[in-house]
């Protein structure tokens, strides 16, 4: 007799951040992530995190605990040299307005501007949040 299959699907995604505030704050205005799931503060361990999601079903948790180090990265790809999460990516429906409001209004450093993916039907673009987080845009194009 086979094993069952587990039918799993995506809940969230957590992220590590200097500023809990901050990057709450800039999720919200960027991305939509206003509404709070949950909130929590774990004095044992030194750490709090606050999980956001948006009326897209977009859920992201940020977690913050006192001392952390960013990852320091000589470009924005090398994340994939090490074994871990590389970037978020998020599916938008304006390719070309999301990488401009998301640079020229809320301050995320242009990466990769729109570009074709290698998918048909498929667009890209990169951008980081303010401290250095790569998220990916991608945009589908319907025939």
């Amino acid at each position: 007799m086979g094993a069952t299959m587990i039918a799993a699907r995506f809940h969230h995604v957590s992220l590590s951040v200097a500023d809990l505030a901050a990057q709450e704050a800039w999720y919200g205005d960027a991305l939509g992530l206003t509404h709070v799931d949950e909130r929590l503060e774990m004095p044992e361990a030194d750490v709090r995190t606050v999980v956001l999601s948006g009326a897209a079903g977009l859920r992201v948790e940020f977690v913050q605990r006192p001392g952390s180090s960013p990852a320091a990265y000589d470009d924005p790809f090398a994340a994939t040299a090490v074994q871990t999460f590389t970037h978020l990516a998020v599916q938008v429906p304006g390719l070309d307005a999301a990488f401009a409001r998301l640079t020229e209004e809320c301050g995320a450093a242009p990466v990769s501007p729109p570009a074709p993916g290698v998918t048909p039907g498929m667009r890209y673009a990169y951008v980081a949040d303010p401290e250095g987080n790569l998220i990916e845009l991608i945009e589908l194009i319907e025939d």
